[in-house]
This record gives C-alpha cells, sequence and structure tokens, in this order.
C-alpha cells in the first residue's frame, strides 16, 4: 500500500490543494498530483500539531 498525502485531503481541504495544484503544476516542476499531496501532508502536518499542543496544554493543567 502506498502511503499519499491525497489521502488527507477531503472537504474543503481537497479545494484548496486543486486551487493550489494547477499554478504549482505551472511555475514549478511538481505534477498536480504530486502538488496535492504536498498539500495533503502539510495539513496532516498541522493536524498532528494541534493535537500535540493540545495533549501538552492538557498534561500542562493536570
Amino acid at each position: 500500500m502506498q502511503v499519499s498525502g491525497e489521502q488527507a485531503l477531503a472537504g474543503w481541504r481537497a479545494r484548496v490543494a486543486d486551487v493550489v495544484a494547477t499554478p504549482a503544476e505551472r511555475y514549478t516542476p511538481l505534477t498536480a498530483q504530486r502538488a496535492r499531496a504536498l498539500v495533503g501532508w502539510v495539513f496532516l502536518a498541522l493536524s498532528v500539531v494541534y493535537v500535540v499542543r493540545t495533549l501538552r496544554d492538557m498534561a500542562r493543567q493536570g
């Protein structure tokens, strides 16, 4: 099974990736699919950061 950042795209995140993919393909060496995957990885990383910060704050509060 190959993991792709595109799997993290749903709803408004997918729409953002669609908007970003075309210009990224035009102005960078990325394909549209790779640009969408990169956006998916960014959203996934932001989600992980949010969860880690929330758990850290909960642990600090006791």
